[in-house]
């Protein structure tokens, strides 16, 4: 069941229609992650009959953290810009059908990016030495938001802390290709996640997992979404229970 998410709204402000809420605000009162579990909830059921507490609690996880991985991303891709992903500086909207995000506000000014950057000598701007270095500040930047998240989410989920940063780093992993290949540039997207995601960087628990495969370029998950709990649905493509380590 979980697959690519096909459309982000990226925006640098809130409208003043529609249900927004900041990151900081789950961060800071985890028991609004319990309000976004129950409109899963109650999505899963009119879709398959039940919601199982660990489906509901996955895919909010996954969703999470596709807010910054994708913001972060999408403006490494488009732009060799790195936004600081501060908790209190993005915003996201739930759809109001299916309870994932389908619209993320970056609201802070400051941003990283390349020397020959049009913004590089705008106040709000710091300068990196190259994408190496680059990269770095987005997996630092990135890390730094989901350990706020492993740590608010961790007691309301009863989702271990090796499956919540498994799940950080399949995020960064998949955004970042998804990136270039919705992009029409689907290498790019796998440079840049072979660039951020070059080896090993704990607490995120493996370098990039993308391989070729027959049929194009896939990746191994680290982590379980549990949509397999659901009635008749099968184990993801690339799912940990299923592919060797």
């Amino acid at each position: 069941m979980a697959a690519r998410q096909d459309r982000l709204e990226l925006r640098t402000d809130v409208p003043a229609t529609g249900t927004w809420q900041r990151c900081s605000d789950l961060l800071d009162d985890p028991a609004r992650f319990d309000v976004w579990r129950k409109l899963l909830g109650d999505w899963l059921r009119a879709q398959f009959g039940q919601a199982p507490e660990r489906t509901t609690a996955g895919f909010v996880m996954s969703w999470y953290l596709h807010v910054p991985a994708f913001t972060a991303a999408l403006l490494l891709h488009h732009e060799r810009r790195v936004p600081t992903l501060r908790p209190g500086e993005l915003a996201f909207r739930l759809c109001a059908d299916r309870p994932h995000p389908e619209g993320v506000a970056v609201l802070g000014e400051q941003f990283y990016c390349l020397p020959g950057d049009p913004g590089a000598g705008l106040p709000q701007a710091t300068v990196v030495a190259d994408e190496r270095a680059l990269a770095a500040v987005l997996r630092a930047r990135y890390t730094a938001h989901a350990a706020r998240f492993v740590q608010a989410y961790a007691p309301v989920s009863r989702l271990g802390r090796r499956t919540l940063w498994a799940a950080a780093t399949d995020a960064l992993d998949s955004t970042l290709w998804w990136s270039g290949s919705y992009a029409g540039d689907e290498d790019a997207g796998v440079a840049d996640a072979r660039l951020v995601l070059d080896e090993h960087h704990p607490p995120l628990t493996a370098s990039s997992r993308l391989r070729r495969s027959e049929q194009g370029w896939a990746r191994r998950r680290e982590s379980c979404c549990f949509s397999y709990l659901l009635p008749e649905q099968p184990l993801c493509d690339g799912c940990p229970r299923t592919c060797r380590r």
